[in-house]
Formats: structure tokens, C-alpha cells, sequence
């Protein structure tokens, strides 16, 4: 199981409609896919999407940084080991971890491939066979977005989170609104993306919870922590850490502070599934919820946060499997997400590996 050679290759997809949220816009989904290949001839797949306008990590940076630093730093090692392939890839070159997380999860894919197991089966186990979605309404019209969200809760989906954070007023809006055309048993939740002014976002985040809010996303800069356990103190909303949580320390920091009630893991923003697994023990140990969230991704990735969230008890806000479901044409795992958009479920696979059709 030797690690031979390591491949990639720029996937482009365009959105249904544009991707926007407070800090960009974004045409298309772009990935660069990457293949492990070992000296056995098997071999395993990973990606990663960079949003440049959410980490700052552009597609030719990412690509410098796997090509010519991670991946070379595993060259030659059993494609298994999981814990000597990050610490050599973090001796090679300092973060940068959407080329981490990439190599990771193909990794992981390779092991599972030869052991003949499903990835779940490698992160613990399978504690849900079926993994319910979020749909993700990105920024529009109060309109649009209402009409976004009623069309996918009727579909199935359990929750729906709403992009917002540009102006509060719009934002309560918002929330009243989609509460009023979506079922009481759908869970709601407002992605901020750090949107809110710290003097205001107290008074904004109770009138949210007046309108029918049950989550609130990061709703203050990743550095207010102080800020955000102020919020989460007051109660009435639950609230998450997305952008504020990038690494393993910064999990403990969370935690230390009181500063969120659910933490959104995303693959490729904390390096891969070898480090996700490690924030999830986090937040399980100090009696947190976890969401595994997304960049967003297609399919390899996604797959990837769907094995994830199928071995994690306590990943019970539903996550963001969402980027196969919001491009013209998912290319790199069309059979596992065909009904996903009309259910609001993935079918976890339990073939060997990730279960892409690559």
C-alpha cells in the first residue's frame, strides 16, 4: 500500500444560479480532484473546492501547495497510515488545508477500496444508514428566497438554512416569512457569515428568535468569541461556529469559551476527515452538536461529509450535502445524490469506499 504517484485534475460546474453569500459571489463550482495512486495499482480519490472569497485559498494556490509540498511529503508511505501522512504533510508545509483535506479523503478512499469497506467503517461506524440534507438558500430577494425554501420543505427536507448577515432588518424579515410557509417541524436556521455588527447583534438575534429562528450561524467576526458566548448565553436561538473554527485548537477554544452550541465541522476548511474526527471528539466530549457542513463541494467531497456524518451520534443537525444538488450536472457522483433533491436523504453507499462512480 505504498504510496506511488499522486494525480489532479481542475473539475468545473456551473451553478444552477449563482452561489451568493455575504462575503461573494460565486458562478460556478470549481474543484481540483485528485487520485492516489500506490504501487499495489490501487487507488482512491479526493477534492477540494476553494472559495476564495470565504478561506482565501485560490485554485493555483491550492494547486502549488498539493503539487509541490503535500503531496510529495507522501510519496513512498503506507497509503493507511492516516496519522503519519498528516504529520509529515504539516512538517512539508505550513496550513493549507484544503490541500490537506483533498489528499486526506483520498486516503481514505484508497484504504477503504482495499480493505474492501465503506468509508463510514473506517471513521467508527455506521450510525445512520440515511443522512438527511439542510438546503441552503443562498442570497436573493425576500421572495425568492421564501419561495426557495417552501419548494424544499415540502420536498423533505428537514432544514433549511437561509443566507443573510447584510442587513438584519431584512434578515427577521426573512425568517418570519419562510417560517410561515414551511412546517413547524422543519428546523430553521440563518447563516450570518459574520455579518453582524458586535454593538447590535444582540437585539437582532432575539427579534430572529421572535420570528421563528431556532439556529443562528456565526453570526459575529471568528475572532468575537467573547461575543458569541454573550449571544449564546441569552438563549432563544442556538448558536453555531462555522468561520471560527478551522483547526483542532480553535475547537478547544470554542469550547473553553462557551462560545457555541454547535459546532459546523467542514472537511476541507480543518484539514480532512483524520482531523474532523478529531474537532467531533471535541464538541462530543464537552456535550456538543456537531454539523458537518460544506465549501460547498460535489460529489467526491460530499460523499466524504455524508460517511462522516453517517459515524457521528452526535451530528444531529443535518448536514450541508448540498453541492451535487445545486450544479446543472453532478459529475463526479451522479448515482448518489439522483433522488437527493427530491427527498432531502442520502443513502449512505456501502460499497468499498467512498461510493463515487470514478
Amino acid at each position: 500500500m505504498k504510496i506511488a504517484s499522486v494525480h489532479t485534475r481542475v473539475v468545473r460546474a456551473p451553478y444552477r444560479r449563482p452561489f451568493v453569500i455575504s462575503s461573494g459571489t460565486s458562478p460556478e463550482l470549481i474543484s481540483l480532484v485528485v487520485e492516489v495512486r500506490t504501487a499495489d495499482g490501487d487507488s482512491g480519490f479526493g477534492e477540494a473546492s476553494p472559495m476564495t472569497a470565504y478561506t482565501g485559498e485560490t485554485l493555483a494556490g491550492l494547486e502549488a501547495a498539493l503539487t509541490e509540498h503535500a503531496a510529495p511529503a507522501l510519496i513512498g508511505r503506507d497509503a493507511r497510515d492516516l496519522a503519519g501522512a498528516h504529520a509529515a504533510m504539516d512538517a512539508a508545509i505550513r496550513g493549507q488545508q484544503l490541500a490537506k483535506a483533498a489528499l486526506d479523503i483520498a486516503l481514505h478512499d484508497v484504504a477503504a477500496r482495499a480493505a474492501g469497506w465503506p468509508v463510514h467503517l473506517l471513521l467508527g461506524g455506521c450510525v445512520r444508514p440515511r443522512v438527511p440534507t439542510t438546503w441552503v438558500v443562498g442570497l436573493g430577494t425576500v421572495e425568492e428566497m421564501v419561495e426557495e425554501a417552501a419548494v424544499y420543505a415540502v420536498r423533505g427536507f428537514t432544514h433549511i438554512k437561509v443566507k443573510g448577515g447584510e442587513d438584519p432588518d431584512l434578515d427577521v424579515r426573512l425568517v418570519g416569512s419562510v417560517r410561515g410557509v414551511v412546517p413547524d417541524s422543519v428546523e430553521l436556521s440563518l447563516d450570518a457569515n459574520e455579518g453582524y455588527d458586535p454593538g447590535s447583534a444582540a437585539r437582532t438575534v432575539g427579534r430572529l428568535a421572535d420570528a421563528g429562528l431556532d439556529l443562528v450561524e456565526q453570526p459575529l467576526p471568528r475572532w468575537d468569541l467573547t461575543g458569541m458566548a454573550a449571544l449564546r448565553s441569552r438563549g432563544g436561538v442556538r448558536v453555531m461556529a462555522d468561520e471560527s473554527l478551522h483547526s483542532l485548537h480553535d475547537a478547544l477554544e470554542i469550547v473553553r469559551r462557551g462560545a457555541a452550541d454547535v459546532l459546523n465541522i467542514k472537511i476541507l476548511k480543518v484539514g480532512g476527515l483524520y482531523r474532523a474526527r478529531q474537532i467531533a471528539a471535541v464538541a462530543e466530549s464537552a456535550g456538543l452538536a456537531v454539523k458537518i457542513g460544506t465549501m460547498p463541494e460535489l460529489g467526491v467531497a460530499t460523499l466524504a461529509a455524508a460517511h462522516l456524518t453517517a459515524a457521528l451520534a452526535h451530528a444531529t443537525v443535518p448536514a450541508d450535502l448540498v453541492g451535487p444538488l445545486l450544479v446543472h450536472t453532478e459529475p463526479l457522483a451522479p448515482t448518489a445524490f439522483a433522488s437527493t433533491v427530491e427527498t432531502g436523504w442520502v443513502d449512505v453507499p456501502v460499497g468499498p469506499g467512498l461510493g463515487h462512480d470514478l
